[in-house]
């Protein structure tokens, strides 16, 4: 008999060995599939979180917000500090922004309202919407440009009308953008959303300062200048960088992340144990069967295999349902964290999927090593009285 010809009849030796327990199996691959989707859809999570937080080393961009203020609702500063932060060397480009948001607590549904200049938003973004879509927003001043997720989530299509936190809006049009921000924003008219507002008054106040400097160098320098030109203003600044202002307003949710891990790994444990604790009861219950095989001529080694090879198909079958499952619920939830304005996207991920997998089928190898070796050391005769 080939050594194909052999592998193959092992494998079906412990499927059918499997399949005789059926209740039994279907728990433990449930209770796999269970383990492996949590580790997969935090480890989601822990990637969005990373990925809108850790500075790169090109990184150009700073948020100026209000000192000592983190909602939206309580940041207030004059517009007119633009011109001002536009004369401060290293700064090539200072976008002033209003932002309304229907919740400042971090939540999976949360509508960010982006009033922009039209003009400098066209000019920045201006592959991210379609030509027709980018002329319709400019030329109605009630508009708005949803981002990709935010349109998903809430069903919206060109030429809808769109009311959240007391905002009416016309949408204008989709955004595709890979920038978190952008997908779960909606962008209007900055004038617009200053009259529209119900908070923060009328025209003449922003959120925020974007400032995009020349050479990533000078990014602390640069903040450095912009909070001691206004120090002693009405109205004093934080200046940051990007990553750095999510990270600040991310802060419980990294936390939350964090705990999250942690049952992601206690997940991983109980793979371990369940296969473990399944595989064991398997051989107790065929202790005869076994010693069978043996008068049959099947050596330790075999018998030790063939554990093995019933314990790594509860572990692959468990893990490809759980792994799927996971990318299937990330992939179609299009789900972001948004909290005091800024947006967190949970992104899909392939790779985390098949590590999921792997995480599944080591563990499920390595729980299924002790009831191989008891296997393959027992007697026929020890088997046949049991």
């Amino acid at each position: 008999m080939s050594r194909a010809q052999s592998i193959m009849g092992m494998s079906t030796l412990a499927w059918r060995g499997m399949r005789r327990r059926p209740t039994r199996s279907a728990l433990v691959l449930a209770g796999v599939a269970v383990a492996v989707f949590l580790f997969c859809t935090v480890d989601a999570m822990r990637s969005g979180v990373e990925r809108a937080t850790q500075q790169s080393a090109g990184e150009t961009a700073l948020i100026v917000y209000r000192q000592n203020r983190f909602c939206p609702f309580t940041s207030q500063l004059p517009q007119s500090y633009e011109s001002a932060i536009a004369k401060i060397p290293g700064v090539t480009s200072v976008t002033p922004v209003k932002i309304v948001v229907s919740n400042c607590r971090a939540s999976l549904d949360v509508v960010t309202f982006r009033g922009v200049p039209p003009q400098e938003f066209a000019a920045t973004h201006s592959g991210s919407a379609s030509a027709q879509d980018m002329q319709s927003w400019l030329s109605r001043g009630d508009s708005a440009l949803i981002g990709r997720e935010l349109a998903q989530r809430r069903r919206l299509k060109a030429g809808d009308r769109f009311t959240a936190a007391g905002v009416d809006a016309f949408v204008a049009g989709i955004i595709e953008s890979d920038l978190p921000q952008d997908q779960s924003s909606a962008f209007v008219h900055l004038s617009f959303l200053q009259e529209q507002a119900k908070r923060g008054g009328t025209g003449g106040v922003v959120t925020q300062f974007d400032v995009r400097v020349s050479d990533p160098a000078q990014m602390d320098s640069v903040a450095q200048a912009i909070d001691e030109r206004f120090a002693k203003d009405q109205s004093p600044t934080t200046t940051r960088a990007e990553t750095a202002h999510v990270a600040r307003a991310a802060t419980d949710v990294i936390v939350l992340v964090g705990f999250a891990q942690a049952l992601g790994i206690a997940a991983l444990v109980a793979v371990f144990a369940l296969v473990a604790n399944a595989i064991v009861l398997s051989m107790r219950s065929r202790e005869k069967e076994i010693s069978v095989l043996q008068t049959l001529g099947f050596g330790g080694v075999h018998l030790a295999a063939l554990v093995l090879l019933e314990a790594l198909m509860l572990g692959t079958v468990g893990g490809v349902i759980g792994a799927g499952a996971s990318y299937a619920v990330v992939s179609l939830a299009r789900t972001a964290m948004t909290m005091e304005g800024v947006s967190i996207a949970i992104p899909p991920s392939l790779g985390i999927a098949l590590t999921g997998v792997a995480i599944a089928i080591v563990l499920s190898l390595l729980a299924g090593i002790v009831p191989a070796i008891i296997a393959a050391r027992q007697t026929i005769v020890a088997g046949l009285r049991s």
